[in-house]
């Protein structure tokens, strides 16, 4: 497993060792000890979620508030995605930045993000299955979320050859200069 640092403190891109033949491929896609040798970090998975979506769709931007705040290891097992993440911690030098990496199933990357931070994504393949492991359960009353195309965040979505298939929840999520920081 490689590990590289990001702009982002204790947010990581992780390379696991891929084996391949002609049979296909093998690899670990998490191990608890080698994480904690690579990251210095101890985390604590206890769910595991997993979504498919078609071409064109934008997932985000979504985070847990409070107690219920969530750090995810996020992987593609089919597909390609635009991957993005915003630091909305307080108290961080990179509040407000934005870190973003294409993840898919021929390199296998994967992505720790710690708490505090947005997360969503962005389908480019005809279609995507997401998966990510996270350290606290999902609660509905905790949601929280940033409108996608802000401009105050200036992400760098890419055009694609059909428009976003954004829900109607996400469509009207608050701008970032509305939130309150974690």
């Amino acid at each position: 497993m490689k590990v590289e640092s990001t702009p982002f403190e204790d947010c990581f891109v992780i390379q696991p060792q891929v084996f391949q033949d002609c049979r296909g491929y093998f690899f670990e896609s998490y191990n608890q000890a080698l994480f904690e040798e690579k990251t210095g970090l101890k985390i604590n998975f206890v769910q595991d979620n997993q979504s498919y979506s078609r071409k064109g769709t934008l997932r985000g931007l979504h985070f847990q508030k409070g107690a219920y705040q969530q750090a995810k290891l996020i992987r593609v097992i089919q597909g390609e995605i635009l991957d993005v993440i915003v630091d909305i911690r307080k108290n961080s030098p990179t509040y407000g930045s934005y870190f973003s990496l294409i993840l898919n199933d021929i390199d296998q990357k994967q992505l720790f993000i710690p708490r505090g931070f947005a997360h969503g994504f962005l389908v480019l393949s005809e279609t995507a299955v997401f998966a990510y492991k996270c350290d606290n359960y999902y609660e509905k009353e905790a949601e929280g979320g940033i409108l996608y195309n802000d401009p105050t965040l200036a992400i760098a979505w890419p055009e694609l050859d059909q428009p976003y298939i954004v829900s109607e929840k996400d469509a009207v999520l608050p701008r970032f200069n509305s939130i309150d920081p974690l």
